[in-house]
């Protein structure tokens, strides 16, 4: 779904913007149409498939950069040699350096595919800033209209105060409505509609009565007519006249007892009903009439109908429509929901045909163009009937998180307003089915609120009441267009570093590849899971196999081709919500919608359909698992819905640690376990379902479950630092909280709250763990530095938050997933999002563009880093480059050799073997890695160590330690007896010393130091000399048998 999300309170653009908007799209705009592939015309692409079919060429015709130039530019004119060029470029994605006509026609098709894409895209309204009308009712504002013959908006509030507004919706006066039947303390207006033919409005009251009003009265408001005697309490009431014949008219009735009645005058212009004989022309007193006057047929000008289908429920909305002649009601039931009741011709029945709708509904809308029936479901949903199938809708818009209380036509635009209990206002798309924007945010953040909504397309103003305040939304004269990367909401988006290739999934089950350096689509699988979304994807550990995981229970692994390898039962023939798919040395996981991990082992995949294999560890969570993450060589974590995290030996598939996160203080103490369970299950549809939330769905106080861990990530460069007390697992979840893990301790390190009630939240995390990147439901992007941020042991949890670099908003709507790359030593950001967008950024926030504009980019004019984050930036692209060649040499491909032994992956992986020239990875023949490599020998030859300035910070435990050269060490005085020695020492020496002293030869001195005795100790001299005796007495005992033998054999 594509989604526009606007906060009103900041969404006025200065005329200076929107000049220089107008001027890049016109630039843009004429910049595209200049590009040669846009200039072609049939002919010409005739004369390019002569040339690639020529006769009497049986094989495939190929040709290089320099051919397709010379002979195309030949023949097809006007044009260059360097607009070829560029196309040929487009063409050759792979970088093979040639090209055949069927890599044309695709190029061709993705382009033209493109383009039609745009052209159907709806325009998207703009909107000034939400105002708040003058605040004159105090009771609950019941109707919002337009008086079209007076030119005036009407509200009216429970307590029957009127307001009259201009056109120009400012207050012209207000009029207290007043009826015979009660006093005014007692007065209670249930509902109000505008009878535009005749310039009147009419009101119903809980008195069982309905009073019309004339506007143009002297008095100001005069009541002329009173209907009463009805058998139950108006609520809802509609006006329709036949514009062609004023004096047709018909207002529908719907009463509290299930009754909808019509009166339909004949005529209306003349007088709606009879007046007695007894009155004078032109005299302002009221006429009473009972209902049953009407039934009877007393007064000539007018006829009664009615039907009973609802039962005893409440009738919550009635309509007439003209183009079917029909009556339409609605109640809340989930039996007889709609009812269509058709008149027949000369006949006072009605015919009815019911609609069953799960729940009921809170409201209805129909457009007589498109023939449909829009339907405000309790269950979230809004529906689209076709008034002749009642079996099932004829679509279903899905977006919404709570109860739809509204919906309304836009009939020129062939669009549709929702609006739910959570403040959430969507604008539909009604062809296509998708929602083209959503304004949340803005609107008063009362609790409980009952609301009208109200929309004058002729003025495009559209005005919602909250209680007794009445807001303005009103709709700007320009428009825009918005650029979208797939036709459905965004799911999840990957980056390829082998084929540097983007990777991007969307709600319709289609898979798409773009070029990241370039933003160009390359390739587009469609239909991948039939109509089942798809929720989650994954890359082996090769990069040269994709894994789609789907809502319809079932896991596929894919080429780059387009071909399905095998097809994994997740669900067991059942439909299932997939959060997460890992493939770990010879396993796959996935998990999502079970309490109990779900595993298939690699050695297993030999058939197509493929059955899971059984997980040797069991359950150990109480709740489904949401998550997983995975460090080397056997460590798995796992995170459920309840904010559990559980740390496995993959190799054992065996639990050995538990972490339990307390609940925070700010949430209610909940006893009822049943309750808690409602919770639980209310939080795992939500969060496997991210692109269809808001962020009410967690601070609503019956669905509130703010510990489900939505994300578990690993500091990768963090490997050992748990072990000394730092944190070395990031997890993120519900309530916008990041919380930081030591899994050698079980202990929080810190907890900070990323993203104030914002609901949900996402992350990711560089492979340098320096930046820790989230995202909301909203739509906002934020990048913390985390590269110093809980390095050391702490009693205490740590509640500051690290340095925020940056918060954008990149999206309109939720994002659903966020990826990390480097190119040109530069760290991106991608990020994907239900307002069916992907976006490619940068570390500082800039958005380098969108993945399907009509303008590609270049990455390599990506803005730079600063000096200080550049050397970061350097060892991230250095780490990926690693990974390139490491990855084709670690993992297993599906079906291929056996991964090295551990031994030759700890050598690959050493550092210091960067420049092994065994390793040769596809990156070092293009030109950047060329140019990368070239860059990173010269700063080789210029490093110089101890420089007498500061050593960068390496990577580590101590990485906050400055390094630097040594000082000089000061000369110390020497103390007096130092220098004069004879001084302190003279006497005593020449008493104790005589005078005629001989010192001991060397021979002597040496005897006596080196005795044998006295070097070695006893036990070892006396076990030395047993050694001796022993072998002393088996070397005798030797000697005497063999003169033994000897002499034997010489008297034999």
């Amino acid at each position: 779904m594509n989604y526009t999300h606007l906060s009103l309170n900041d969404s006025q653009p200065s005329a200076a913007c929107l000049t220089s908007d107008r001027t890049e799209d016109t630039a843009a705009m004429k910049n595209v149409m200049e590009q040669l592939e846009n200039r072609l015309s049939i002919y010409d692409f005739m004369k390019m498939q002569e040339i690639f079919m020529s006769p009497g060429l049986n094989g495939r015709v190929v040709m290089t950069r320099e051919e397709f130039t010379e002979q195309m530019c030949a023949v097809i004119r006007p044009s260059t040699k360097e607009e070829f060029g560029e196309m040929f470029d487009k063409i050759d994605v792979t970088r093979d350096g040639i090209i055949d006509w069927d890599k044309v026609t695709s190029f061709m098709l993705l382009d033209l595919n493109e383009k039609d894409e745009r052209t159907r895209s709806s325009v998207i309204p703009q909107w000034k800033n939400l105002r708040l009308l003058s605040p004159i009712h105090k009771d609950i504002i019941q109707n919002v209209t337009f008086l079209k013959g007076a030119s005036c908006y009407l509200t009216v509030s429970r307590n029957g105060l009127l307001g009259v507004w201009g056109e120009n919706t400012k207050l012209q006066r207000t009029l207290q409505i007043t009826t015979e039947a009660v006093k005014l303390k007692d007065l209670w207006v249930t509902t109000l509609i505008s009878l535009g033919n005749v310039n009147k409005i009419a009101v119903a009251f809980t008195s069982k009565e309905i009073c019309f009003y004339d506007l143009n009265s002297k008095q100001g408001l005069s009541c002329q007519y009173r209907l009463h005697g009805l058998q139950g309490t108006v609520i809802c009431m509609n006006y329709w006249y036949n514009p062609h014949d004023g004096n047709e008219a018909i207002l529908t009735l719907g009463d509290v007892c299930g009754q909808v009645q019509a009166i339909s005058f004949t005529t209306a212009l003349i007088s709606l009903f009879e007046r007695p004989a007894s009155s004078a022309e032109g005299e302002e007193a009221t006429v009473t009439i009972s209902w049953q006057e009407l039934v009877s047929g007393y007064h000539k000008c007018c006829y009664t109908l009615k039907h009973k289908l609802h039962y005893k429920d409440w009738v919550k909305q009635v309509a007439y429509s003209s183009s079917f002649d029909a009556f339409i009601s609605s109640t809340t039931s989930n039996v007889n929901t709609l009812v269509l009741a058709w008149r027949e011709k000369l006949k006072p029945r009605l015919k009815t045909t019911s609609f069953d709708i799960a729940r009921g509904i809170n409201a209805f809308d129909f457009h007589s163009r498109l023939n449909l029936i829009a339907t405000a479901g309790i269950n979230h949903r809004v529906c689209l009937w076709n008034p002749y199938v009642t079996s099932k809708p004829a679509g279903v818009l899905q977006g919404h998180s709570a109860s739809v209380i509204a919906v309304q036509f836009i009939t020129e635009r062939k669009q549709l307003f929702s609006f739910s209990k959570d403040k959430v206002l969507r604008l539909w798309d009604i062809q296509h089915q998708l929602c083209i924007q959503r304004i949340a945010g803005s609107f008063p953040k009362s609790l409980d609120f009952q609301s009208t909504l109200y929309f004058n397309e002729a003025h495009g103003r559209l005005f919602i009441s909250f209680n007794n305040q009445l807001m303005l939304l009103e709709m700007k004269q320009e428009t825009s267009r918005k650029v979208t990367s797939h036709g459905k909401a965004v799911t999840c988006v990957l980056y390829n570093s082998v084929f540097k290739q983007v990777i991007s999934s969307d709600t319709g089950s289609t898979v798409t590849f773009w070029l990241i350096d370039t933003g160009q689509k390359i390739n587009q699988f469609t239909g991948c899971h039939g109509n089942a979304e798809i929720s989650t994807m994954t890359l082996d550990a090769t990069e040269t196999r994709l894994l789609t995981g789907s809502t319809d229970g079932t896991v596929k692994i894919w080429d780059f081709n387009g071909h399905c390898y095998h097809k994994l039962n997740v669900g067991r023939d059942r439909a299932v919500d997939i959060s997460q798919i890992m493939v770990i040395k010879r396993t796959i996981l996935v998990t999502g919608w079970d309490r109990i991990i779900t595993v298939f082992r690699l050695s297993n995949l030999t058939q197509y359909f493929v059955l899971p294999a059984e997980w040797k560890g069991g359950v150990q969570h109480q709740d489904d698992i949401l998550c997983a993450a995975f460090l080397p060589p056997h460590t798995l974590v796992t995170g459920s819905c309840g904010g559990e995290i559980v740390v496995w030996n993959n190799s054992t598939e065996n639990a050995y640690l538990k972490i339990y996160l307390d609940p925070p203080k700010s949430l209610k103490s909940k006893s009822d376990t049943l309750l808690l369970q409602q919770q639980l299950r209310s939080a795992r549809r939500t969060s496997s379902r991210r692109h269809t939330m808001s962020v009410a769905d967690f601070y609503d106080t019956d669905t509130e479950c703010n510990n489900a861990i939505t994300k578990l990530l690993f500091l990768e460069a963090r490997k050992n630092i748990s072990v000394t007390g730092g944190a070395n697992l990031v997890s993120c979840g519900g309530a916008g909280y990041v919380r930081f893990w030591n899994t050698s301790k079980s202990q929080l390190m810190a907890e900070f709250e990323a993203h104030s009630r914002a609901g949900s939240i996402i992350m990711t995390i560089d492979k340098m763990s320096q930046y820790l990147i989230t995202g909301d439901l909203a739509g906002w992007v934020k990048i913390w530095n985390i590269q110093d941020y809980c390095l050391g042991s702490s009693e205490n949890k740590v509640t500051q938050p690290p340095p925020l670099i940056r918060s954008f908003q990149p999206h309109d709507d939720c994002v659903t997933y966020l990826e990390t790359c480097v190119r040109s030593s530069c760290l991106l950001i991608l990020s994907s999002s239900s307002d069916c967008s992907v976006v490619l950024s940068d570390v500082h926030g800039t958005t380098i563009g969108i993945f399907g504009q009509e303008e590609h980019w270049r990455i390599e004019n990506a803005p730079s880093h600063p000096k200080g984050e550049q050397n970061q930036d350097e060892n991230v692209g250095q780490r990926e480059e690693k990974d390139d060649v490491l990855k084709k040499k670690e993992a297993p491909v599906f079906g291929g050799e056996p991964s090295p032994n551990p031994l030759e992956q700890a050598i690959l992986g050493m550092e210091d073997k960067e420049e092994s020239v065994n390793m040769i990875s596809p990156w070092e023949n293009t030109i950047l890695g060329k140019k990368y490599k070239e860059s990173k020998i010269q700063k080789g030859k210029k490093h110089k160590f101890f420089n007498g300035k500061t050593m960068q910070n390496s990577t580590g435990t101590f990485r906050s330690l400055n390094i630097g050269a040594l000082e000089a060490v000061v000369e110390m005085n020497k103390p007096d007896f130092v220098l004069n020695p004879d001084k302190y020492f003279r006497e005593m020496t020449e008493k104790k010393c005589p005078e005629n002293l001989k010192l001991p030869t060397l021979s002597e001195t040496l005897k006596a130091i080196f005795d044998e005795k006295s070097l070695f100790p006893k036990e070892i001299l006396d076990r030395e000399q047993k050694t001796r005796q022993l072998c002393e007495q088996m070397c005798n005992e030797g000697k005497m048998i063999r003169n033994k033998k000897q002499a034997k054999m010489k008297e034999k």
